[in-house]
């Protein structure tokens, strides 16, 4: 019962597991605590004097903003960011990811060899003026109950935003657009695709020239030249039910694990994240990065104050300057928009028990594993390298998650301490929960609980391990919670940045 999460010897904080109530003894510690002290949250170890950082992970997560006692509550009342150098080696590292595996599972291979997880169709609006045309073409479809004869179909999904406009064509933020339309429109897990445009919008169809002469499965056509929202309705719908046989006729066959990329999501994050299903998920990580599969973490503002760590495990000189240079260009971002990089954590993380950002932070990067990171990546930019990569993206959820997909993650793994509700199509989602309660609470949305590691009852490595056997069962066609809830056809969130016009 009065048990404490001590990370590491050097920490002068331990993290409750337990609602603490004043004047209660902490045997084990021989100390007593002096104020309430919710679970999740941090209590203090040692005398730590105003001014000196407060250690957690034997990292640096803020600095006292008034000494503190023993069993004294450690959280933004005494507790503040300030900057302060972190310190990093460079040198060159051989990268140890596999090239192949003889681990498999049950994917669907498309004629140009690329290897699915799922098989939807895809409605795609260029636009926001297409947006709504997108939404009737797919509500048709599934109103219609004509995919009940195709069972091998997933779906059909509406890919709409509220972007496509409004923005200089030749800025940074139309090509991140750009981007995001081709990772989502040449992802193997759509079978058929329909890109819909307005016509006169800035994100004109001709972007995407390379892709009309390359693939015979993605169809262009824009509203304008249909002659309006009734024709192009008919259009789609009526090419989409002539597909449906040749969309329906795919076989799930065994294939190697190195066709699969895993996206390392996390939300709604607590005082559990980076002691359980964080580091767990890392596990699971490193596990398919040993079989020649891939991962990319991402959420830049939020690996900030563990970059460092990143830094250490980069393939290269090369490789560590490109995230150097990312969290310069966040620094200078937030600057420019009155803000700052501790804007971070959110309400609900620092009810969970997150102070500052450097604390998330330092959590959040656990979901990386520890395999040498082998590329940096911008926001939906392909994937070139296998192994641990990183890609740049807001530290919002569903457009951290979108790039992700468009770079060419085939299944996310989404840690939430709070309760995080998303999905992704075409990429199923799995929700790990950091700890009991929550899990139990939200049983119906969460995949795996997390929360057992904190209980006592499985280790790092044994939630790990179920986590990555749950990614190829879900690879193979097993359906997530979020799946099974009806999430995804929402979520796509493509990041805006510059000027709207």
């Amino acid at each position: 019962m009065n048990n404490l999460i001590i990370l590491n010897k050097n920490d002068n904080v331990a993290v409750t597991t337990f609602l603490i109530s004043p004047q209660t003894k902490i045997e084990n510690q021989g100390i007593v605590s002096i104020d309430s002290i919710p679970f999740g949250h941090k209590i203090c170890l040692k005398p730590i004097n105003k001014g000196e950082p407060v250690i957690k992970y034997d990292q640096i997560i803020g600095f006292a903003s008034k000494s503190i006692k023993p069993g004294e509550h450690v959280h933004s009342h005494n507790l503040e960011f300030k900057e302060f150098n972190r310190g990093f080696s460079i040198s060159e590292k051989k990268d140890l990811a596999a090239e192949k595996s003889n681990l498999f599972f049950d994917g669907i291979l498309r004629d140009n060899g690329e290897v699915a997880t799922r098989n939807y169709i895809g409605v795609i609006s260029t636009v926001n003026c297409s947006a709504t045309v997108s939404k009737i073409v797919a509500d048709k479809i599934k109103y219609s109950d004509i995919l009940k004869d195709y069972p091998n179909i997933d779906g059909v999904v509406p890919i709409t935003h509220s972007t496509g406009c409004g923005m200089n064509t030749l800025s940074e933020g139309m090509q991140i657009f750009q981007r995001t339309i081709d990772g989502f429109k040449n992802h193997p897990n759509f079978s058929h695709v329909f890109v819909i445009g307005l016509g006169c919008e800035c994100a004109q169809v001709s972007l995407f020239a390379d892709s009309m002469k390359k693939h015979k499965r993605i169809h262009f056509l824009t509203i304008q030249d249909e002659g309006g929202t009734k024709k192009t309705v008919d259009k789609v719908f009526g090419q989409i039910k002539e597909l449906l046989k040749e969309a329906n006729t795919i076989k799930r066959t065994p294939q190697a694990a190195h066709h699969l990329t895993l996206a390392l999501q996390c939300g709604g994050s607590d005082g559990y994240s980076g002691i359980s299903a964080n580091p767990a998920l890392g596990v699971a990580a490193d596990l398919l990065v040993k079989n020649g599969g891939s991962s990319i973490l991402s959420e830049t503002p939020e690996i900030y104050g563990a970059e460092h760590l990143l830094i250490n495990r980069a393939v290269s000189k090369e490789v560590a300057d490109k995230l150097i240079a990312k969290i310069e260009w966040w620094k200078n971002y937030t600057k420019i928009n009155n803000s700052s990089m501790d804007n971070n954590p959110a309400p609900g993380n620092k009810k969970g028990g997150l102070t500052t950002i450097l604390e998330k932070s330092l959590g959040a990067v656990a979901k990386g594993g520890n395999s040498n990171l082998t590329d940096v990546l911008s926001y939906a930019e392909p994937l070139k390298h296998k192994g641990f990569n990183f890609m740049d993206s807001p530290g919002y959820d569903p457009v951290s998650a979108t790039g992700q997909v468009a770079s060419g993650a085939n299944v996310i793994c989404f840690t939430t301490g709070r309760g995080s509700c998303f999905g992704c199509k075409p990429v199923p989602s799995l929700k790990l929960a950091t700890n009991t309660t929550m899990f139990t609470k939200m049983s119906e949305d969460m995949d795996i609980n997390c929360g057992t590691i904190v209980d006592g009852k499985e280790t790092i490595q044994e939630v790990g391990q179920k986590i990555f056997k749950l990614v190829l069962n879900t690879a193979s066609g097993h359906k997530s919670k979020s799946e099974l809830n009806g999430y995804g056809d929402e979520e796509f969130n493509p990041w805006q940045i510059g000027a709207v016009m």
